[in-house]
């Protein structure tokens, strides 16, 4: 008989502690919530590539090592005796549960609901929950009446700032601060460009403050955009990026073949071949 996901799961958890026993592994052991940081981010960006790649094999393995990081972080915790990876999983759980009635809860209208709804309902909800979280009772609202939580709370500022903005301007729209349609953002971005080429051709030289604030919010406008799209703009960037250096080692491969340094040939002729691969299938 096969072993379930979770028996499967709990050998994990058991590699993991025994790792961290006093007899167990001494670089397990000396790690820490902020030592791990950049393995954690590290294995995102590897599950991504994965997810990219297409290979379900590659994406296999690197989901077990994202596993491995939640319950790495988990183990410590419950040594400082905060909660284990069983808590974790409830909160999860709870949180799925809790945030799709049209599932677990259904009523009459549910059965029609949208992905567009759902997601507009996800935020709505989270938005209540954050709220809620100031009139608590115990210490974390204790914590929260000190410092109190509002709709932007919680957004990593270690996220990459593209997506900070993405997911900054969806708490936003969660509470009826957007614009009405997608076209309503583009005059945006056109007027945020008209302030960015004021800059460039007006500013002092030297001085490229203003010039980067203007940039800051022409970015963020187009993180706007992207949302109101449908289109997560880290994944368009990363597509974009593997684009542009695919068709740029291509461009030097032809200058290459024809015995020429890509930096002796003109921008003229660059172009014309650049113009060329991208013609190619």
């Amino acid at each position: 008989m096969a072993e379930t996901a979770g028996t499967r799961f709990d050998r994990l958890v058991a590699i993991m502690r025994a790792l961290r026993a006093p007899d167990g592994c001494p670089w397990d052991r000396e790690q820490t919530l902020a030592s791990l940081r950049p393995f954690v981010l590290e294995e995102t960006y590897e599950v991504l590539e994965a997810i990219e790649s297409g290979s379900s094999a590659a994406l296999r393995e690197e989901l077990g090592d994202y596993l491995y990081e939640a319950v790495f972080l988990a183990q410590i915790g419950e040594e400082a005796g905060h909660f284990s990876i069983g808590d974790a999983i409830d909160a999860i759980c709870d949180k799925l549960v809790r945030r799709h009635p049209h599932v677990f809860a259904r009523q009459e209208g549910d059965a029609g609901i949208t992905s567009d709804q759902v997601i507009e309902r996800w935020e709505t909800m989270k938005a209540r929950e954050r709220a809620a979280l100031q009139h608590g009772s115990g210490q974390e609202a204790e914590r929260d009446r000190v410092r109190p939580k509002t709709t932007l709370s919680g957004i990593p500022k270690t996220l990459p700032s593209l997506l900070r903005a993405y997911e900054i301007s969806a708490r936003a729209a969660a509470v009826g601060f957007d614009w009405a349609r997608a076209e309503d953002v583009l005059d945006k971005i056109e007027e945020e460009v008209a302030e960015v080429r004021h800059e460039i051709e007006t500013g002092a030289t030297g001085d490229l403050s203003r010039a980067e604030e203007e940039m800051g919010d022409l970015l963020f406008a187009i993180a706007n955009l992207s949302r109101k799209l449908g289109i997560e703009p880290e994944a368009a960037l990363r597509r974009a990026n593997d684009k542009f250096t695919r068709r740029f080692d291509a461009l030097e491969r032809a200058f290459t073949a024809r015995g020429r340094a890509l930096a002796d040939a003109s921008l003229q002729e660059m172009e014309d071949e650049w113009q060329r691969l991208k013609e190619l299938p």
